[in-house]
């Protein structure tokens, strides 16, 4: 079973979280929902996650310092951040957020077929990435496979008994044959 897509939320506002969850209800995610840095934090070092719905300014560890955070560890860094902050656009906020490592950041109210549409495409890319990084790994391990036959083959001298070189090729690509999904 493929695990869920996940996108954390991350608000000290809990009113604000309900908000979130019920715009993108409907989509393909779990919606992961924590109130300050600090637990969004810990979320990332267990959990993967699509996206990251980052409120700019929390009491404690505001939203520019979590996403600093963020995209200092290597585990993380990838995961795209969007800003979400009830305050006027404020040009200033917005540089730091951007300076910070977003990849958007809007100001409330905004409209929320928008963000189901934003949320939908960094959905998507993620699971473009994870599918291609699926395939290389795939390929990593059958030219690891092909490269052991031909190994093989190689060290096989004149003398060696055609049956047991058999077996050992079968035994070198056998695993990717029955590990595979193709």
């Amino acid at each position: 079973m493929t695990p869920p897509v996940r996108v954390l939320a991350v608000d000290d506002r809990r009113e604000n979280l309900l908000a979130l969850q019920a715009i993108l209800e409907g989509l393909p995610i779990e919606v992961v929902a924590v109130t300050n840095g600090e637990d969004a934090l810990k979320q990332l070092l267990v959990k993967d996650y699509a996206l990251i719905l980052l409120d700019a300014r929390m009491p404690g560890m505001d939203g520019f310092e979590t996403a600093r955070h963020v995209k200092q560890r290597e585990r993380t860094r990838h995961i795209p951040i969007l800003f979400l902050t009830a305050a006027d656009y404020d040009p200033h906020m917005a540089f730091r957020g951007y300076q910070a490592g977003a990849v958007d950041y809007i100001t409330k109210p905004f409209d929320p077929w928008v963000l189901r549409s934003k949320v939908a495409v960094f959905v998507d890319l993620y699971l473009l990435h994870t599918a291609a990084a699926e395939r290389a790994a795939e390929r990593d391990a059958l030219r690891k496979g092909v490269d052991e036959a031909w190994e093989l083959l190689d060290g096989a001298g004149p003398a060696d008994d055609i049956s047991t070189l058999v077996e050992r090729l079968r035994g070198a690509l056998g695993a990717l044959r029955h590990d595979q999904p193709w």
